[in-house]
């Protein structure tokens, strides 16, 4: 079996303890965003998987309908480098400027390898109301739901 190589990231110290909490505190995965949109989308009926892996990558789907094609993320503000609430980070800046662009790179990327699959990405901010955000994503499962019965 080949090895693969990954690039070691060594990340800074933490500025303060204070950081340090907040950082082992954040989630990767079941955030309060995302429950509050899985919620939802099963109260419109909705069934989907969680942490889904997508075809050709390392990456997985915060949520996705897989036999649809339909992946979604609800990204964080600072993670995902939200154009309203993204903040940078004074102690450790390049550090973090080149983690977070990486963040947004990777992103990117992962949404034109999905669409060109084939696939419909629907990305949300944490910040974006939960009600929207589920009413948004059930009209476009449906709509793909209803092609793939037609089509």
């Amino acid at each position: 079996m080949a090895r693969r190589s990954h690039a070691i990231t060594i990340r800074p110290s933490a500025s303060s303890p204070e950081a340090r909490r907040r950082m082992l505190a954040t989630r990767r995965r079941d955030t309060p965003c995302e429950i509050a949109l899985r919620s939802a989308l099963h109260r419109l009926g909705l069934r989907f998987r969680v942490e889904w892996p997508l075809p050709g990558t390392r990456r997985r789907a915060d949520l996705a309908f897989p036999r649809l094609k339909v992946a979604l993320f609800v990204d964080g503000c600072f993670w995902h480098c939200c154009p309203i609430h993204r903040t940078w980070p004074k102690a450790n800046a390049a550090w973090w400027r080149r983690k977070i662009l990486g963040n947004v790179r990777r992103d990117r990327d992962t949404d034109a390898r999905l669409s060109a699959a084939g696939w419909k990405v629907l990305r949300f901010w944490e910040h974006q109301d939960v009600g929207e955000a589920a009413s948004k994503a059930a009209s476009t499962i449906r709509r793909r739901a209803r092609k793939l019965v037609i089509g």
